[in-house]
């Protein structure tokens, strides 16, 4: 079977990544970051996501160490763990590799939507001597568009992750196989979350797969 994925990977992470993927009988080849973004474009539906972002907010936004950069990990995870349990993508949403780890691209985007709608309340405040933005949310959130499978998914990452810092989740975020085998500022390809070690898997594997 043929999976293409985008493996422009630091010259330190290349090989490691690479053996693993070799080593399960994966063809490789690299896709440009152009055709990874078309093809995440394709697959993002944007009110689903609106809806999993607010769900997030309002579940545990009031949390004191619950800003910008915990949301991402959290979208992340959500988005991540559910493709490794069930190999089809929930939001599609496509995540950025970035220095603190995962961003969403289209967080920006429906964080204005939902303050726009009334949905949100966004805040700025200091936090332990650095600026942390806030999330609050005003109305009950819509979920019509996530199943039962999904919401329990996302939910486990908020009872799993949410109580962690930002600084811990990126650490998290950071030993996690699709964010390691992926070039900074690249796109980080969904199908490596199934290289994921015992850090950051959510699956149970029987031995033949």
């Amino acid at each position: 079977m043929l999976y293409d994925l985008k493996l422009m990977l630091q010259s330190t992470r290349k090989k490691y990544v690479l053996n693993i993927l070799r080593a399960k009988g994966f063809n490789i080849t690299c896709v440009t970051v152009a055709n990874m973004l078309a093809i995440a474009a394709d697959e993002f539906n944007k009110e689903k996501f609106k809806q999993v972002i607010h769900h997030i907010i309002a579940c545990c936004g009031n949390h004191e160490n619950v800003g910008k950069t915990v949301l991402y990990k959290l979208a992340y995870f959500s988005d991540f763990d559910f493709y490794e349990l069930n190999e089809s993508k929930m939001t599609g949403e496509a995540y950025r590799n970035i220095q603190r780890g995962p961003a969403p691209i289209h967080f920006e985007e429906v964080i204005r939507e939902l303050e726009t709608e009334g949905k949100i309340l966004v805040s700025k405040r200091d936090y332990f001597s650095f600026g942390q933005f806030k999330y609050t949310s005003k109305v009950e959130p819509v979920v019509s568009l996530l199943s039962h499978k999904e919401l329990d998914v996302i939910n486990g990452v908020i009872k799993k992750h949410s109580c962690k810092s930002a600084s811990e989740l990126s650490d998290l975020s950071h030993d996690d196989i699709p964010y390691k085998a992926t070039k900074p500022s690249d796109i980080i390809d969904y199908e490596l979350v199934f290289y994921r070690d015992e850090v950051t898997s959510v699956r149970v594997y029987e031995e033949d797969e």
